[in-house]
């Protein structure tokens, strides 16, 4: 079953850190710790009963409580959707437009992809010379299709 801790927002990373040197210490029979970034102030913990969740969860600080109510996995089947990374749908020499940062606004070509790390090289495009810029790529949005760029 699945079971949801109320945490303070913020300290979620924290907090499953502290819980998973608990349950690795006191070898409890929790299978599974779950940190949604869309998911603030919330973690998620996949044990055999109640009772091992809250003796985990004991003393343990930012822990507000604990949800009243079990969820199945397929609540969270939205939030798995969601975590894909954000890398796969660009391709090398789309054109895109950053969302943030120094060069806000500013429209620029794809030229390298990492997929482990989650960034893109990018080379601006309406500035005199070039200059290639690492940037994470959830600060981009796709401007115009590499196969549509003649």
């Amino acid at each position: 079953m699945l079971y949801t801790y109320r945490l303070t927002a913020g300290q979620e990373k924290i907090v499953a850190e502290m819980l998973a040197k608990r349950v690795e210490k006191e070898k409890l029979p929790i299978y599974s710790i779950a940190l949604f970034e869309d998911l603030k102030g919330y973690l998620i913990v996949e044990a055999a009963d109640e009772v091992t969740v809250r003796q985990a969860g004991m003393k343990i600080p930012h822990i507000r409580g604990l949800l009243s109510k079990s969820m199945e996995l397929s609540a969270l089947d939205s939030l798995i959707e969601a975590a894909k990374p954000a890398v796969m749908s660009f391709g090398k020499g789309d054109i895109v437009e950053l969302m943030s940062g120094p060069f806000k606004g500013e429209k620029a070509k794809i030229i390298r992809i990492d997929e482990n790390r989650e960034t893109v090289t990018v080379e601006l495009t309406d500035v005199a010379v070039p200059i290639p810029v690492t940037i994470k790529a959830d600060i981009i949005k796709i401007h115009q299709k590499a196969a549509d760029v003649k």
